[in-house]
C-alpha cells in the first residue's frame, strides 16, 4: 500500500515524549524480546506527533494496550482516552456512538447524547476492529478526519473536534482494499503510520515476564510456579489467542492448582481448556523457572540437633543471597525488576548487594 508508512527503525536510547521515564512504558508493554523492545521504541517515536496510527496484529495481541501507551507517552496524555469496538456495535447505532445524536432523532433517542469523538475532545479515540466498519460509515468517518468536524445524528450543526485517532485491525488491510471492502482513501488517512503488534508466538521469550505480570495482584496462595519442563511446553505452544490466551491460562492455573509447582504434563492439560482435569497430588516446592514476585521460602541447609546448634543468622544470609541471585537472573540483571520480584525497594536491594559483594550493574 504505497500511501501508508510502515515504520521500521533501529532501537535507540531516547526517553519518551515530555521526558517521561522509560519504566512507565516498560510497565505497560511487558517483555524484553527484540520484537517488544522495537515496539516500545516505535511507540515513543509516534507518540511525539498527532499523526493517525493504525495498529495491525492478531486478535489478543494487545493492540488496545499499545494504543493506550501511545496516548500516555504523547502530548495528549492528560486528556481523555476513549475506545470503541467497531465490530461489536450494531450497524444502525455506530453513527450515533461515534458522533452522538439529538433527542428524538430516532426511536429510543430520549435525550441528547454526545458521541465518542466529542467525549475524546483534546485526547485520543481508539477505533478497534476498524476493518469491520460498514462501507457507508467509512465515508462519514473519512469526512470527519478530513474536515475535523462532526454532525450529531438528527442535527445540522457542524461541530469542530480535536481528536487523535488510533485504529486497529486483525485483518489484512491490503486485501480488504483490493477486495473493495475498505476504502483506500480512508486507509491512507487512518494509516499515516502503520505499526505491527507482534503475536505472542513471535515473542515467546517474554512468557515468564508476562506470567509474573498476570500473577502480580493474585493472592500469594493462588500463584503457581513452573519448572523448566513446564516453561518449555509454554514456549512451544502456538498461542492462537496470543497474550489474551496466556492471561486466561494463568488464571485457570491459579484456580485449579494455586500455590503448586507445575510440570510439563500439568501445563499441557491446562492449555486445553476443554480437557478433563483431575486433582493432582501436592508436590514439594522446587527451584522454579519463574519467580512470582513472592520468592518461595527455601529450606535451611542444616537442622538443629541435640548439642549441635546452627548459625541461624548465617543460614538466613545464605538464603537471602541465593534469592538475590535468583531474582537478578530472572530479571536479566535489571535491578529495579529484581527488587520488584523480591518486594524490596531498589535502594534496599542495592545495599544488600553491596553487603554480600554481588557485582551487578545498576539498572
Amino acid at each position: 500500500m504505497g500511501g501508508a508508512v510502515e515504520t521500521k527503525m533501529t532501537v535507540g536510547q531516547t526517553v519518551g515524549q515530555n521526558g517521561k521515564d522509560r519504566s512507565a512504558l516498560e510497565a505497560l508493554i511487558i517483555g524484553h524480546s527484540p520484537a517488544v523492545v522495537q515496539l516500545r521504541e516505535m511507540i515513543r517515536r509516534v507518540a511525539r506527533s498527532n499523526a493517525s496510527v493504525m495498529l495491525c496484529g492478531p486478535s489478543g495481541s494487545g493492540k488496545e494496550l499499545v494504543a493506550r501507551a501511545i496516548h500516555d507517552e504523547g502530548i495528549r496524555s492528560g486528556k481523555a482516552f476513549s475506545a470503541i469496538n467497531c465490530g461489536a456495535i450494531p450497524a444502525d447505532l455506530i453513527e450515533s456512538e461515534l458522533f452522538g445524536h439529538e433527542k428524538g432523532s430516532f426511536t429510543g433517542a430520549h435525550a441528547r447524547r454526545i458521541g465518542h469523538f466529542e467525549a475524546s475532545e483534546g485526547g485520543t479515540l481508539f477505533l478497534d476492529e476498524i476493518g469491520d466498519m460498514r462501507f457507508d460509515m467509512q465515508v462519514k468517518l473519512l469526512r470527519v478526519l478530513e474536515d475535523r468536524t462532526i454532525v450529531r445524528v438528527g442535527s445540522s450543526e457542524m461541530k469542530k473536534v480535536d481528536v487523535r485517532v488510533i485504529s486497529a485491525t486483525h485483518q489484512d488491510m491490503g486485501t480488504a482494499v483490493a477486495d473493495g471492502r475498505f476504502r483506500e482513501d480512508l486507509f491512507f488517512r487512518l494509516g499515516v503510520v502503520v505499526l505491527q503488534v507482534p503475536s505472542l508466538a513471535a515473542r515467546v521469550e517474554d512468557i515468564p515476564a508476562l506470567i509474573r505480570h498476570f500473577q502480580r495482584n493474585m493472592p500469594g496462595e493462588t500463584k503457581c510456579r513452573y519448572d523448566d519442563a513446564a516453561l518449555a511446553v509454554l514456549m512451544e505452544h502456538r498461542w492462537p489467542g496470543n497474550v489474551r490466551e496466556l492471561r486466561n491460562f494463568v488464571e485457570r492455573a491459579s484456580v485449579l492448582y494455586g500455590g503448586e509447582t507445575l510440570g510439563a504434563d500439568d501445563v499441557a492439560m491446562l492449555l486445553n481448556p476443554t480437557a478433563v482435569l483431575a486433582p493432582r497430588p501436592a508436590a514439594p516446592i522446587a527451584a522454579a523457572a519463574i519467580d512470582d514476585g513472592q520468592p518461595a521460602p527455601m529450606p535451611f541447609a542444616k537442622t538443629p540437633a541435640p548439642g549441635r546448634p546452627i548459625d541461624l543468622k548465617r543460614e538466613i544470609e545464605n538464603i537471602e543471597l541465593e534469592q538475590i541471585h535468583n531474582a537478578l537472573d530472572l530479571a536479566d540483571g535489571i535491578i529495579s525488576e529484581a527488587a520488584r520480584l523480591l518486594t524490596l525497594k531498589r535502594t534496599t536491594l542495592i545495599e544488600k548487594m553491596r553487603k554480600y559483594g554481588v557485582q551487578q550493574q545498576a539498572a
